[in-house]
């Protein structure tokens, strides 16, 4: 990131916060619907990041440390979203339920259904976790970085993390599928 636009933001200037805010409101972006599951909770979320980043830019003592310093508001604030919206939308329908599918598009569905609902089991400190580092490229010590959290407990967290999102596939897997009434002739 460019050092002296954060100085510039943090000295009031609007127009090198937007420049700041458009450089990384893809990764933010991902980082919040990663979390939350949902486009428009991740949206109210980066909103609501990017103007508490604002607010307390003065406040930032190390400019080197900006990214870290806002992915953390951002994780805090998907937290806070998260606890206010316990409903789970369906994200991985096919665009237009009305077209037929062929078997493996909907195969492909299946799974991605399976796997967000295994993703949804996990607490946001967890999604936090696999989504800065397997959604962003992010390496365990940017990563604590970012939360404010001990390289060891990434490395525990994002074992976990895995562990029951594996655990969660492999039980909807065992679970019995729902019988299907007989015809009666």
């Amino acid at each position: 990131m460019d050092t002296d636009l954060i100085e510039r933001a943090r000295r009031g200037d609007e127009s090198a916060f937007a420049s700041l805010a458009l450089e990384m409101h893809d990764r933010l972006h991902t980082v919040a619907h990663g979390i939350l599951r949902d486009p428009d909770h991740a949206q109210d979320a980066l909103q609501q990041a990017l103007v508490a980043t604002w607010r307390e830019l003065p406040r930032l003592r190390d400019p080197q440390r900006f990214q870290a310093w806002t992915f953390r508001i951002l994780v805090n604030i998907c937290r806070t979203e998260a606890r206010r919206a316990r409903r789970w939308v369906p994200t991985v329908l096919p665009e237009d339920v009305s077209e037929p599918r062929a078997a493996r598009d909907l195969e492909a569905v299946a799974d991605r259904d399976q796997l967000e609902r295994a993703f949804r089991r996990l607490s946001v400190d967890h999604r936090a976790v696999v989504v800065l580092h397997h959604y962003l490229g992010l390496r365990p010590p940017e990563i604590a970085e970012a939360l404010g959290i001990p390289v060891g407990t990434v490395g525990s967290r994002l074992h976990q993390a895995l562990r029951s999102l594996r655990a969660a596939i492999e039980a909807d897997q065992r679970a019995p599928q729902a019988v299907q009434p007989r015809e009666v002739a």
